[in-house]
């Protein structure tokens, strides 16, 4: 497979003949792709981040709210199949929708971070009911949307500086080879000790799972270098039928039991990989509509809801920022200031994406960074989001056959891309310290964090203060001055809480 960090950008490309059909609508020889590499990219990005499908339930759909009641309403976590239905559901609608309005490889789905906060941090407090805390997600992404139509957050957007943009990019490449790693189980949490990770299980690469991994992640590196068109896509794939293999000859099992608790660190992360008992499943979407717009306010109190909104809000408008920039980068689709092709429509239908996601129940959905695994397997335009889409909405239906790839055989694809992704690093100048220390911040907290919004947050935040300290205020955009403040009151939420007597 080629570099797709060595292709030409969109500037340096000749203008080619006018196409019409497919080609035409999503400008595919335009963008220097094919049809061909369109769909495997879709492929790719889809077996990335399929796990979501599986993975969602197990975070809202176990949990009782404050009321002791499941999502559904009920006693009993009997909605974890709803919960898989309408996740694939949404992120398939709303993928789709990327792809024809948007015209950009970018897929969608639960945000992860975002489900657990809603989880742990909104249903579960006093009396709040699954419908209130989903109501809040609807909220919050109404004013994101009327955000995006007033043009105020494309306004930010453009207001960041260059190698900010490029900063965010590179962090994000080190944020998703993280995931990979600790997905794989290839690094993690020690048991006991003073340090905060180590390599796989005390110190050793044990268990089929991890090895199945290492071969994924080297025949990928292997096809790359020598150029095999697919790569991406045939390791997962292969590790996926490797992995099957292996569990069929030693009933490896998975890690945890019924409850979630770990019994088998060496067996399977999230899927056991073995061909299931059936195929095909009627989907079943009772789940959808249940949400209460202003119950929450009556509840936990006024204050506490705004604040409740703000905090998503701020994290939602920041990751879809940071995420489209590194796609677009990769992708080679970034104009002389590093703003993405139809910058306003992706934003726009990110935003709608938070109000289907709560009033789906299954929380906020937003941009996956999953998807530069797509872009780097040649993914340019928008079709490659509709082929994701399409595949999201037969897993509706395949929800059996989703569940045969596991973390082991899809995260060597994120590692690879994490490489791609971290050799823009040469784009920013790190002899300048006003630029180099607040990309350095962004860089680094994003995977020692886990948190996109931090890292794009203490970049913001320091390169204010520098620029401040130096006498150069007059430089900072008025925007970057207020997003810069609202971090502030992001970062110390906590404080802020107390102050305001909210709880």
């Amino acid at each position: 497979m080629a570099n797709p960090s060595s292709a030409p950008t969109t500037a340096q490309r000749p203008a080619p003949a006018k196409t019409g059909g497919i080609d035409g609508f999503f400008r595919i020889t335009e963008r220097g792709s094919t049809v061909g590499r369109e769909v495997r990219g879709g492929l790719v990005t889809f077996f990335t981040m399929a796990y979501i499908v599986v993975l969602n339930p197990l975070i809202i759909g176990t949990q009782a709210d404050g009321t002791g009641k499941f999502l559904g309403g009920q006693g009993v976590p009997h909605a974890i199949q709803l919960v898989a239905a309408g996740t694939a559901l949404v992120a398939g609608v709303m993928t789709i929708l990327m792809g024809v309005v948007a015209n950009f490889p970018i897929a969608l789905a639960t945000g992860l971070g975002l489900n657990a906060f809603v989880t742990f941090g909104i249903a579960k407090l006093p009396e709040m009911t699954w419908a209130d805390a989903m109501g809040l997600i609807v909220i919050e992404g109404v004013i994101i949307t009327a955000l995006v139509l007033t043009g105020f957050r494309q306004a930010v957007f453009k207001a960041i500086p260059g190698e900010l943009k490029t900063a965010i990019s590179v962090g994000i490449g080190l944020f998703i080879t993280i995931i990979g790693l600790v997905d794989a189980g290839f690094i993690r949490r020690p048991a006991t000790g003073p340090v905060p990770v180590e390599l796989g299980i005390g110190g050793f690469l044990n268990g089929w799972p991890l090895l199945v991994f290492v071969i994924g992640l080297i025949a990928i590196v292997i096809m790359m270098v020598k150029h095999v068109k697919g790569a991406i896509l045939f390791g997962i794939v292969g590790a996926t039928v490797l992995a099957v293999v292996v569990e069929a000859v030693g009933s490896i099992g998975g890690q945890t039991d019924a409850t979630g608790k770990v019994v088998n660190p060496a067996g399977w992360g999230l899927n056991v990989p073995k061909l299931p008992d059936q195929f095909v499943d009627v989907p079943d979407f009772s789940l959808l509509g249940h949400f209460n717009v202003l119950g929450s306010f009556s509840k936990i109190g006024v204050v506490s809801a705004i604040l409740l909104v703000f905090t998503l809000l701020l994290a939602d408008f920041f990751d879809t920022m940071g995420t489209m920039v590194a796609i677009g980068a990769e992708a080679k689709l970034l104009d002389k200031n590093g703003n993405p092709p139809n910058s306003d429509k992706i934003l726009l239908i990110d935003s709608l994406a938070a109000v289907a996601g709560g009033a789906g129940s299954v929380s906020s959905n937003t941009a996956y960074i999953e998807s530069a695994s797509g872009v780097g397997e040649g993914a340019r335009t928008g079709l490659a989001s509709v082929t994701t889409g399409v595949l999201f909405l037969l897993a509706t239906f395949l929800a059996p056959l989703v569940k045969i790839v596991p973390y082991e055989a899809a995260t060597p694809a994120l590692v690879v891309v994490g490489f791609l992704m971290m050799q823009q690093v040469r784009g920013i100048d790190w002899e300048d310290l006003e630029i180099a220390i607040p990309a350095f911040l962004t860089i680094v907290l994003m995977p020692f964090t886990y948190s996109i919004t931090a890292g794009i947050g203490a970049g913001f935040v320091m390169y204010t203060v520098i620029k401040v300290v130096r006498g150069k205020a007059g430089v900072i955009h008025p925007l970057l001055w207020a997003v810069s403040a609202l971090f502030v009151v992001y970062f110390a939420i906590d404080p802020v809480k107390s102050l305001l007597g909210a709880h």
